[in-house]
């Protein structure tokens, strides 16, 4: 996101303050109210950051009781103390439930910035599909998220961000562009297209309701692939531009808007990566693997559930054609570390060697798609991503971990080092992992944006409510996951 926030080391150590010292400090830096204390560990009362019951947004039976039975299997009572206030800060700070026009319908804010991101929102509430049975408000709320990102599609599939309604003063409404007063911004990101498919494909799965796959959701898929195949750049550029009065050079697009040329071989061109930084070469790999999969998970709901065999045999061609243009033109012949695959391509041979924090990434391939897991050349590709050859990663006294030039030098960000948890196949690598998230909080017991490699207390968005679900999210697997013992080891 373009909007940071920055804390200095004035919130280090607010872990370790007593309940009775606990007050106005936390409120004023978190927007929050303390409650009673919750968990110690004989040495140090830790006291929850989560709003007070009545002023959070949305509440749920089933998260609660999940707190609760996650609690007391965790010994370490700091971990404890950070699972609590990360796993429903989506709930409590970002989920604005209600119905329109007959349906459910839930407006998610980033956190900090009061708009909602196709990607973050389908991200952020991710977590509680697995619950959704257990909870009835729940689910409805779920099924209400995808219901509005079904409807901001329809509004404009080449849109990254919206508002809650028309705002024809908003933020970037002077982009040039073909902005709408719905519109927060408009970024083109492949990953803002499959983040919606991907939580529809999950709750449908888990609860098996097909109540969400009406006539919104075909017309959707029917833009999804509309808006794929324009960015294959067969027949032209297609009809998306970008420029930004900026002084910020990853905030516009070259070329009088249309970024980088690209030859066409089958790769989807994005304007934007997830960071929404402008991309150097517009065959973002990663990108183009999570199409392949969305696509695929598209077209089974088609069939099964709306009988159409067409648009679903349309998506699989699609999915198909990337696929096999990704194994053609997105793999590198490293001289280090053997077949590893680029960042970006452009078709034209010339290939982008390194990764982003930002989901999906290189990194966060075998996290969106676990087949990946036993894929060589993305075992060859994680080595590489997580070591000095990579530029964009960063290794300092407080911790070491991927960022990107969204935040800039030295920053490393927390999500890259819980992508590194969810892709491991070793217990030692995710113990160090947890340790480094937990070491790198500067107390307040949630996670950031981004950290200093050197220093935690200099890290920017004290609110963002996707790095922390997905804290909770890593922490509620490894219990799942009967690893237990491994978080009591911390």
């Amino acid at each position: 996101m373009v909007v940071k926030r920055n804390l200095t080391k004035k919130v280090l150590g607010l872990c370790m303050l007593s309940a009775v010292s606990i007050g106005s400090i936390q409120a004023s830096d978190w927007g929050v109210k303390s409650e009673t204390a919750v968990v110690s560990d004989n040495t140090k009362v830790y006291v929850t950051n989560r709003p007070n019951p009545s002023e959070r947004l949305f509440e749920s039976s089933a998260v609660e009781n999940e707190i609760v039975r996650i609690k007391k299997l965790l010994k370490n009572a700091r971990l404890a103390w950070m699972f609590e206030n990360c796993f429903p800060n989506t709930l409590d700070t970002t989920v604005h439930y209600r119905v329109q026009d007959g349906k459910d319908d839930t407006f998610v804010y980033t956190g900090d910035i009061h708009a909602m991101w196709l990607r973050d929102s389908g991200a952020q509430v991710w977590p509680y599909v697995q619950l959704a049975n257990k909870d009835p408000k729940l689910k409805k709320m779920l099924a209400g998220v995808i219901n509005r990102q079904m409807k901001s599609i329809l509004i404009d599939p080449y849109a990254n961000a919206f508002n809650d309604g028309a705002d024809p003063n908003g933020h970037w409404m002077s982009d040039l562009t073909d902005m709408k007063p719905e519109l927060h911004e408009r970024k083109w990101e492949i990953d803002s297209l499959c983040y919606p498919i991907r939580l529809a494909y999950f709750y449908w799965k888990v609860t098996g309701d097909a109540s969400v796959f009406d006539a919104d959701w075909v017309k959707a898929i029917e833009l999804v692939l509309q808006t794929f195949k324009e960015q294959q750049r067969k027949d032209g550029v297609g009809p998306y531009k970008f420029m930004r009065v900026t002084e910020r050079q990853l905030d516009t697009m070259s070329n009088d808007g249309l970024g980088n040329p690209v030859k066409p071989v089958g790769l989807i061109a994005s304007a934007f990566r997830p960071s929404d930084d402008a991309t150097t070469f517009q065959f973002l790999v990663p990108s183009n693997f999570f199409a392949v999969t969305s696509l695929r998970e598209a077209a089974e709901i088609l069939t099964e559930v709306n009988k159409n065999k067409v648009l679903a045999n349309e998506c699989t061609a699609l999915a198909n054609e990337v696929d096999t243009a990704l194994q053609k033109y997105a793999i590198n012949n490293h001289p280090k570390y053997g077949k590893i695959y680029a960042f970006e391509v452009d078709g034209f041979g010339n290939q982008l060697l390194m990764d982003d924090a930002n989901v999906p990434s290189l990194l966060a391939l075998a996290y969106l798609d676990a087949d990946r897991i036993n894929d060589p050349i993305y075992q060859n590709t994680r080595k590489f991503v997580w070591s000095a050859d990579n530029p964009y990663f960063f290794k300092g006294t407080a911790g070491e971990g991927i960022g990107g030039p969204h935040i800039g030098y030295d920053m490393i960000w927390p999500m890259s080092i819980m992508m590194k948890a969810f892709t491991s196949q070793n217990d030692a690598e995710i113990k160090e992992c947890i340790k480094m998230l937990m070491a790198t909080d500067a107390g307040t017991g949630f996670m950031h944006e981004s950290f200093h490699k050197d220093d935690p207390t200099n890290f920017t968005r004290s609110w963002f409510a996707w790095q922390n679900t997905l804290f909770g999210e890593l922490i509620l697997k490894l219990v799942n996951e009967d690893k237990v013992d491994l978080l009591n080891s911390l």
